[in-house]
């Protein structure tokens, strides 16, 4: 996720005014710096796009400083209680060597509903996501059970509305209708708040997002927004084709593009290598293991992929790719292991999720390995383990 995202807005470039995306702040405009506020806004009327996991960051900031703030939103986040508080500095030294790791596999364990004795982290995260409520019910208690479990821990991000809120009409536009796994939860302490200042104003499209922009402003019911400044905490491209967020097209055998091989979407074994692109190894999360925690998901794949490499290195072969036979085998296991997320999915609302409710061949080859990043990664240790490199195709050296 590097490539940001702009909303398919009509008009979006007839704007007159400031406007740029939050991984392209201009603190030249703004004023202020990561860690100072922003003076600069303090005769300023700014909108912003977006209502996710960035705006919920930047929204208190601006309400801070600008003269008004219109947060345009298309569908509310989950915002639970952050509880930051300082870390205890006797503690963090007594750590053992590896407690990143250690760390990283509990959180993992314990959001996939793999329940452990003691809950490392202690967060928002691991509460909510304690029972995994995308498993397959097996009976319809067990479904009714899920779907309770479910909808106990979205409305407690709802209760936290209303007692946070002071305007009733804006609470019931802030809560969030849907189930824990369809976005990605927030927690802060100061989005929320931010909308008991005079200064802020919601601006609810009922799921519709804005759809028409003019020179002055975003246009929502009919009704103008006229801003200096228009911030868009719109996102990144996450599911649209690799070729697209990489910049460049890679050429593989043949000289065929792997926009020409992958033109209905991934094509690969374990999501890392790919038929007809040797010594191609990509990281991503689709058609590979996914986890709240990216970092983890990033040293899993940094993991195999080291592996590979040095297996290559020293076994003298010059080149690695998949089989198209290994490719099409792996699709069909994604396929069939995920049905309860598929199903999990439908109740959702768009998201990158699921690929904004898209239903092409494109969405459904950015299938996910089902299940814990622990799973997936201990699919590829069993994998190495073997020691045949089974679905790939290489070439020794001369």
């Amino acid at each position: 996720m590097h490539k940001a995202k702009l909303p398919g807005i009509e008009g979006i470039e007839l704007f007159e005014g400031k406007a740029f995306h939050t991984t392209r702040w201009d603190y030249d405009y703004t004023g202020g710096s990561p860690t100072e506020s922003m003076d600069h806004l303090r005769d300023k009327v700014v909108g912003i796009i977006g209502t996710g996991a960035t705006s919920v960051q930047v929204v208190p900031q601006l309400a801070r400083t600008a003269k008004e703030v219109y947060v345009f939103q298309r569908t509310p986040s989950a915002v639970g209680v952050r509880a930051q508080m300082p870390i205890d500095a006797e503690w963090f030294r007594s750590l053992p060597a590896g407690w990143q790791q250690e760390r990283m596999r509990n959180f993992t364990e314990v959001v996939t509903g793999n329940t452990e004795e003691v809950d490392q982290v202690g967060d928002g995260w691991t509460a909510a996501m304690r029972v995994d409520t995308q498993t397959i019910p097996t009976t319809d208690e067990q479904r009714a059970e899920l779907e309770s479990i479910d909808f106990e821990v979205m409305e407690g991000f709802r209760r936290r509305v209303d007692e946070v809120i002071e305007d009733k009409e804006t609470a019931e536009k802030l809560k969030p209708w849907y189930g824990k796994h369809c976005k990605r939860l927030c927690f802060h302490d100061e989005y929320l708040q931010a909308f008991n200042l005079p200064n802020v104003h919601l601006v609810d499209t009922d799921g519709r997002g804005v759809r028409e922009m003019s020179a002055a402003g975003p246009i929502v019911d009919g009704k103008e927004f006229p801003l200096d400044l228009l911030i868009f905490a719109s996102g990144f491209e996450v599911t649209t084709g690799l070729v697209d967020r990489l910049g460049f097209d890679p050429v593989g055998r043949d000289d065929v593009l792997l926009s020409e091989r992958w033109h209905d979407g991934t094509h690969s074994l374990h999501g890392v290598i790919t038929a007809e692109f040797p010594n191609l190894f990509v990281v991503s999360f689709i058609q590979a293991g996914f986890g709240l925690n990216f970092v983890h998901f990033l040293s899993e794949s940094a993991n195999h992929i080291t592996w590979l490499i040095k297996h290559c290195l020293t076994q003298g072969i010059a080149s690695i790719e998949a089989t198209v036979e290994a490719e099409d085998e792996w699709l069909q296991t994604l396929w069939k292991r995920s049905g309860a997320i598929a199903q999990y999915n439908k109740t959702c609302t768009p998201s990158y999720g699921n690929s904004e409710g898209a239903r092409t061949m494109l969405a459904a080859r950015g299938a996910v390995y089902p299940g814990s990043l622990l799973a997936y990664a201990a699919l590829l240790d069993d994998w190495r383990n073997a020691g045949t490199l089974e679905g790939t195709r290489v070439v020794l050296e001369n």
